[in-house]
């Protein structure tokens, strides 16, 4: 049998009896063949274009931020980066930093404490999202008449469905990586992409099943449904093909937030095994037949090889060797825990980079993502090795210890700190590999005032950037001149969490000339757990007013403003709106930190 089968995205096969593009021996003065190929190749281009856009942006951006820092090192006013420009605070008002509707963007829509159904696009990213979407609805259905027989246009529709599909994989697979390129080359969050990716794969699924439907319609206008069924449930080609639509279809199910949220951990491990068997039954689908859309599957094999063999070597590299990883986990007030990790090399710490943790003991075949909240490296000393000698020897001789803090909730996390709060004093030696480090969020040098919001452990975000930002100030080296640090806790306990740390921050040179840090108590238990130790480091009772707070600082902003937020969804949307309503009173970015699954 010639006819195409009902695959994940097959294309260009014969119809039943007729050519390429034809169906039943009919004929068209359009070769549809090469029109799916160039359709398929200008969908490419536009991926394309696109990306060339935001290369441009981002190189942009990164050169007026060095100009900016380098311009304000020695400039303690900078009143002429403090002025807005009109048009770009509309843009980011409007455009860049709005949510869809007035306000919600990254708090979730919950059902119940363990069910919800996620959270919306940006403005930007939705009109993105339409415009691709309306591309594809588009390329699906130029140059066909539909007018013709039903069974060509059918086999029109299935051939050309087929091709954008398997085209469109390529950036699916690419969104879906650790490793992605153009995380870094675009200066895109893995956040971001990973909500492109479930769109993308939206797409892909929808294609898929247009192709199938479209197969089955074509088949059944001459034989019958009974028949139609029959062939592509026997015929192997149409059998592998029609497998690896269900198994599209089987991911867009799982993948949906409330499944997604409800049971993570097995959301994983069934993800990755539908997308095996999907692109498993793809290949044979266009390899039986040996049709040209096999090259495009080339590509998204090598993508998920060379993701999956960075992965691989980037533990090998940050783990094995002198003398392994040692890892320390404390049980901490709150219900969350201190990880702290002595990496068996060193490790070049940024703010904001994250870092995925594999602990056979708590999780066997699980990794999961955390903020790399705090980084020390100490000289280790080894009498056998004796004077270094050499970069190498200066190398071997520094270790890195990397500390995370982690909230116990459900699975993995919950069963972590059930087993450090276990043990007598709190404290467990576990085996723990870490694969990263990973990119960090934008450095914060070029600004003259930092405003940094936090939520509970969302203070991982904003702690590396208080010690970068108040040690480059006291060397010089930053444009900062007003560091805020607000951070909003439930209870005092939670402090517990970074004082050490802070205790290193606060005792660092000219601290007190440029850091003010404001510590919020939701839910404080007496007046008297509300203390402020010093006009730097104040406590105050409730809940912050992020407009009156932001105010406060724009009256008295230096230079351009960074507004960056960590934390809860609503914490991070009122955070947003209140940026968003500022963005004529003064030059301010907005920079949200989010790890959405």
């Amino acid at each position: 049998m010639s006819a195409p089968a009902p695959g994940n995205a097959t294309v260009g096969a014969q119809a039943g009896g007729g050519g390429h593009g034809a169906a039943g021996g009919a004929t068209s003065s359009v070769d549809h063949d090469v029109v799916n190929k160039i359709l398929s190749h200008y969908l490419l281009i536009v991926l394309g274009a696109v990306s060339a856009a935001l290369f441009i942006w981002r190189f942009t951006t990164v050169l007026v931020r060095y100009v900016r820092t380098v311009t304000c090192l020695h400039n303690d006013q900078q009143r002429y980066f403090a002025r807005p420009s009109h048009k770009y605070s509309w843009f980011q008002k409007n455009i860049l930093y709005a949510p869809i509707f007035s306000k919600r963007h990254n708090r979730e829509f919950q059902i119940s404490s363990a069910l919800n159904v996620g959270t919306l696009p940006s403005r930007f990213q939705l009109l993105f999202l339409l415009a691709y979407l309306g591309t594809n609805v588009a390329f699906c259905v130029m140059t066909i008449d539909f007018s013709g027989p039903l069974a060509q246009v059918a086999a029109l529709i299935r051939n050309r469905t087929g091709y954008l599909a398997v085209v469109n994989m390529i950036p699916l697979f690419l969104m879906a990586g650790r490793n992605n390129p153009l995380i870094n080359l675009l200066g895109i969050s893995f956040d971001t992409f990973n909500l492109l990716h479930r769109w993308f794969g939206r797409i892909v699924m929808l294609e898929s099943v247009a192709h199938t439907v479209a197969w089955l319609v074509g088949n059944a206008s001459k034989n019958g449904w009974s028949a139609a069924f029959n062939t592509a449930l026997t015929v192997k080609f149409l059998m592998w093909g029609f497998i690896s639509t269900c198994a599209m279809i089987a991911l867009c199910i799982q993948a949906s937030s409330i499944f997604r949220h409800a049971y993570y951990e097995t959301f994983k491990v069934a993800h990755i095994a539908l997308a095996i068997l999907a692109v498993l039954g793809l290949w044979y689908h266009l390899d039986i037949k040996k049709l040209p859309q096999l090259k495009y599957l080339y590509a998204v094999c090598a993508l998920w090889i060379f993701d999956r063999a960075a992965r691989f070597l980037r533990i090998g590299y940050r783990n094995i060797g002198a003398g392994g990883t040692k890892t320390l986990v404390e049980a901490l007030p709150g219900g969350a825990c201190r990880v702290t990790v002595t990496m068996a090399r060193p490790w070049d710490f940024r703010p904001g980079q994250h870092a995925y943790l594999y602990m056979p003991s708590i999780g066997f075949w699980q990794s999961h993502p955390f903020t790399v909240a705090w980084s020390d490296e100490a000289e280790q000393l080894d009498g056998e090795k004796g004077l270094p000698m050499d970069r190498h020897d200066v190398l071997y001789q520094k270790k890195t210890s990397v500390s995370f803090i982690i909230r116990g909730r459900t699975g993995f996390t919950g069963a972590l700190y059930s087993r450090a709060a276990a043990n007598p004093d709190g404290k467990l030696v576990t085996r723990c590999l870490v694969e990263g480090p990973y990119r960090g969020s934008q450095q914060l040098h070029s600004y003259g005032t930092v405003m940094l919001f936090a939520g509970g452990v969302g203070v991982t975000q904003a702690v590396p950037h208080v010690r970068d930002l108040v040690a480059g100030y006291s060397n010089g080296t930053v444009a900062a001149r007003k560091v805020i640090m607000v951070w909003v806790i439930q209870t005092p306990e939670h402090l517990e969490w970074i004082r050490p740390w802070m205790t290193e921050i606060l005792a660092m040179e000219k601290r007190r000339e440029v850091l003010k840090i404001m510590l919020f108590v939701s839910r404080p238990r007496s007046t008297k757990e509300i203390h402020s130790p010093s006009s730097t480091v104040q406590m105050f009772p409730g809940r912050p007013n992020i407009d009156t707070l932001l105010g406060m600082e724009m009256e008295n902003q230096v230079g351009t403003m960074a507004v960056s937020v960590c934390g809860p969804g609503a914490l991070s949307d009122e955070v947003r709106r209140a940026v968003r309503n500022k963005q004529y009173n003064g030059a301010v970015d907005f920079v949200e930190e989010a790890f959405s699954w």
